[in-house]
């Protein structure tokens, strides 16, 4: 599937561990996507919540479109995110049993021109795993820069 990617969350990567990956639709009005096509979205300290069998996303802010007047959108307003129902059941089983997050992970616009998000089910890290992470990359970082030969 060939995609360009808008942008990518990555604060969810350093304080969550992802556990599984979807990708859903957005519903958005016009200035929305037109805000979104020129890189003016923003991911970070964002979720998504099932409420009624549907799952929102929250906190996701888009900026204004320069030319949408008085047709402009709310900056953080409540997104509708589109998958299917078994999928949705699926994740709030898990969110209930295992005690599971929904984080957006990246936003892209798919192959045909839809504006796309992809979530992933995630579990909060430790402090200490947050270090040991940090700690990895600065070691792969050195192997890195060592083993280059000039």
């Amino acid at each position: 599937m060939e995609k360009k990617i808008i942008t990518t969350n990555r604060k969810a990567f350093h304080d969550y561990n992802i556990f599984e990956k979807y990708i859903a639709g957005m519903v958005l009005t016009g200035t929305e996507i037109k805000s979104i096509r020129k890189n003016a979205i923003n991911l970070k300290d964002s979720f998504c919540k099932i409420e009624d069998n549907e799952i929102y996303l929250y906190n996701c802010h888009i900026s204004p479109y320069e030319q949408g007047n008085r047709y402009n959108h709310k900056e953080q307003r409540v997104r509708k995110l589109l998958l299917t129902k078994k999928e949705i059941l699926k994740m709030h089983s898990k969110i209930k049993k295992d005690g599971y997050t929904i984080i957006p992970l990246e936003v892209f616009i798919s192959k045909k021109g839809f504006a796309k998000v992809e979530i992933g089910l995630a579990k909060g890290k430790k402090l200490y795993d947050k270090r040991e992470a940090l700690a990895k990359k600065d070691q792969q970082r050195d192997i890195d820069r060592n083993t280059k030969i000039f």
